[in-house]
């Protein structure tokens, strides 16, 4: 028997029960709490989710969308996540606020947004040369990354899951060429999280700025330069018509990953039933994410090279002085915050030894295949 029937059957025999129990017919009203009970499973649930992200992104707010279809799937409609775009409830860089405030019961959104509330939320989606996409969903699921970052989420009163990752993105859109770390001193530039606090440090002015805002802030030349995520997101954005020069590689994000918030006190009235579909939802999602990334870059790729894009490697020179100030960056923060050091230090274990075992065969074929 296939999961999907599986979990409908399982769903359907619940609602006999609940009928027989007085429990049957729709609870949900326009809060979208749940009615019924302390444990939501009998009645239908109706959440919903605020998203950092932009609808016209099908991709990255896709898998919100994914999400709320999978949800409603296996649980034969009678729980249902309406997802929002980022503006339509809550501005894209307040989700993890509205999940915090009961205003939404889910949040989609990337942890290093809110790097102010507390740095080591930074290690829930990436840090400056950390970890790819492949080691970052290996150290969060198997490797102990979720474990410590618990009982971060829990003084926010979130329980969070993974919701997919972008692979190593590319380093942005710059109005003019950099050569040296010098060409950075004075450049206004959007990124956010622990990359943006070594831009920073290099001498870029730096903003942070949602999905939506960033075409009309670069084009009007409030900022020199971008990063966004890879060429069909950056595509779709624009941001070939307005910059020349398209940088690479991401070395503040080689593998970020993004994330689900549930608000805790929402979590625990759902039923083990709903909670074991809403997780596996977020299996189906974040697969979804990464595979269709991985689809849709190369081809887009291609289109803007046939363009006026002119593609550029940083230099091994920014590489070297940024990498000096991230490691730098972090020791300064676990120096003076015990809670980032316990994530910090088992994050450095895991990353040299995963760097090594990748710096074998991957490598290898990656050298040979790739060029």
């Amino acid at each position: 028997m296939k999961r999907r029937d599986f979990l409908k059957q399982t769903a359907l025999g619940a609602a006999a029960v609940g009928a027989a129990a007085g429990c049957s017919g729709p609870g949900g009203g326009p809060d979208g709490k749940a009615s019924g009970g302390p444990k939501a499973g009998g009645r239908r649930v109706i959440w919903r989710l605020a998203s950092s992200f932009p609808r016209g992104l099908d991709t990255i707010y896709g898998g919100a969308e994914v999400l709320a279809k999978e949800v409603e799937a296996m649980s034969g409609g009678r729980f249902k996540i309406r997802p929002y775009p980022a503006g339509e409830i809550v501005p894209g860089l307040q989700v993890l606020d509205a999940v915090q405030q009961g205003t939404v019961q889910v949040g989609h959104t990337a942890s290093y947004y809110y790097t102010g509330k507390n740095p080591a939320l930074a290690f829930d989606t990436s840090l400056p040369f950390g970890l790819s996409a492949r080691q970052q969903v290996a150290w969060m699921e198997q490797g102990g990354g979720a474990e410590l970052l618990d009982p971060i989420f829990a003084d926010f009163g979130i329980k969070r899951f993974l919701a997919g990752g972008t692979g190593a993105q590319m380093g942005g859109w710059f109005n003019r060429e950099i050569t040296s770390p010098e060409d950075l001193q004075g450049l206004k530039m959007r990124i956010p999280g622990l990359g943006g606090d070594v831009m920073s440090r290099l001498g870029a002015t730096v903003q942070v700025l949602a999905g939506g805002d960033i075409y009309p802030a670069l084009e009007r030349g409030a900022i020199d330069a971008t990063e966004w995520i890879g060429p069909y997101d950056d595509e779709k954005l624009g941001f070939h018509k307005i910059a020349k020069y398209y940088y690479y590689p991401g070395w503040w994000e080689p593998g970020p990953t993004l994330s689900f918030y549930v608000g805790r006190k929402q979590w625990e009235t759902l039923s083990p039933e709903f909670q074991a579909i809403f997780s596996a939802a977020t299996a189906v999602a974040t697969r979804f994410m990464q595979s269709r990334y991985d689809a849709l870059n190369p081809a887009a790729l291609v289109r803007l090279k046939q363009g006026k894009t002119e593609l550029r490697a940083f230099p091994d020179s920014v590489m070297a002085a940024a990498r000096e100030k991230a490691e730098a960056l972090f020791e300064e923060q676990a120096a003076k915050d015990a809670a980032y050091r316990k994530i910090l230090e088992p994050w450095k274990k895991f990353r040299e030894e995963s760097f090594g075992w990748f710096a074998t065969a991957e490598k290898a074929y990656a050298a040979f295949a790739f060029r």
